[in-house]
């Protein structure tokens, strides 16, 4: 390769010591396995998606008011992909705050960093929780693709795609990117036709049932949510839409701003730097992501994707023992991407009330 003219850059010295570290922790944990009650479900631990599954319906049955889950559609295999909902349930008036995770299957430290938020949100002494609830009502998904997560538990523990079958039998590659699937500008750069790529994006757009169910969901709540956030790993980056151009929305300032808060404060968190722009311009161009989607057919103006933890040290393989970190990092600039997104809303309407205001005076005078 250096004949080529290329550059090799080492991530990782001994990618086999972080599988087998983590098969290790993983035999520890299963050991006791059998002992757990959703109740003491472990927040430090990664979970399967069974275990997941019942930890939202204990949260379901013991939230009282607080929280509800709702199977908004079915996966390829038949799993339910869950959404839990926290906040003021019935005040229509609260904005909403979307986030879904796990939309790739080998990036695991995503739905527990998502389980680790949503215990927050749930926890009536955490002052953090309270804060956010005040201003809006979550929508959750922790696990977008359970069947390629599952997978991952069971056979390849790098598979990234879900585990549909292509429409014509001649074609034996399974799977699709979820994230390459989304009916926005699907199909163009950064993306592949071929079945058994990484990154193919289906036969055609919305061809998989685990992205037309989000879509769906999204739509029929999109008059109200405030912000979309896709939780993904690794790389430590904080991205805006575009991924399928490099040229940039006509609001990426307001984008930049609020996301320069939230990465402000992961850094403050546990010091860790999070690079924030355009997907496009920052990671690589990517047609048919969820946060494209999000901003250009559902309208949602603050639509995000955060690369968790690492920088590529650990990659996919990220410890057990950085969850918690993790979590704290995500809550934080939650926090504070959905404290800057409220002011800046309170601006606007007052920015709006003065104008009708003045208008009415020169209509008098």
């Amino acid at each position: 390769m250096l004949t080529n003219g290329l550059r090799i850059n080492i991530v990782t010295d001994d990618l086999q010591s972080l599988v087998d570290e983590e098969r290790r922790t993983r035999s520890v944990e299963e050991s006791d396995r059998s002992d757990r009650t959703s109740k003491s479900f472990n927040l430090s631990a990664y979970h399967t998606y069974d275990e997941i599954m019942s930890y939202l319906d204990y949260l379901n049955n013991t939230c009282n008011s607080s929280c509800s889950t709702q199977v908004i559609g079915k996966s390829y295999e038949g799993r339910d992909l869950k959404l839990i909902k926290i906040g003021r349930l019935n005040d229509e008036s609260i904005p909403g705050f979307w986030i879904d995770a796990g939309i790739h299957a080998r990036e695991w430290i995503s739905p527990a960093a998502a389980l680790f938020l949503v215990s927050k949100l749930l926890d009536p002494t955490d002052p953090i929780g309270k804060f956010l609830l005040n201003r809006y009502r979550f929508y959750i998904l922790p696990l977008a693709n359970p069947d390629g997560y599952e997978y991952t538990w069971t056979h390849d523990r790098l598979w990234r795609k879900n585990r549909s079958r292509h429409p014509d039998p001649r074609v034996k590659c399974h799977g699709v990117d979820p994230n390459r699937n989304w009916d926005f500008h699907w199909g163009e750069r950064g993306t592949s036709s071929k079945p058994c790529a990484e990154n193919y994006g289906g036969w055609q757009p919305f061809s998989e049932m685990e992205t037309r169910a989000m879509a769906n969901y999204i739509l029929s709540i999109s008059d109200s949510l405030a912000v979309y956030l896709s939780l993904h790993s690794y790389g430590q980056y904080l991205l805006t839409p575009w991924g399928y151009t490099t040229k940039l929305p006509a609001d990426f300032n307001d984008l930049m701003a609020m996301g320069n808060l939230a990465a402000e404060a992961i850094r403050k968190t546990h010091g860790m730097q999070y690079a924030v722009g355009s997907t496009a311009r920052v990671l690589y161009l990517a047609s048919g992501g969820s946060d494209d989607w999000a901003k250009g057919v559902a309208g949602v103006k603050y639509s995000y994707t955060i690369e968790l933890r690492d920088d590529g040290k650990n990659g996919f393989f990220l410890p057990a023992s950085m969850i918690n970190d993790t979590g704290e990092e995500l809550l934080n600039a939650v926090t504070a991407l959905g404290a800057g997104v409220k002011r800046q809303e309170t601006r606007g309407r007052r920015r709006r009330n003065n104008y009708r205001e003045e208008t009415q005076d020169k209509k008098k005078t």
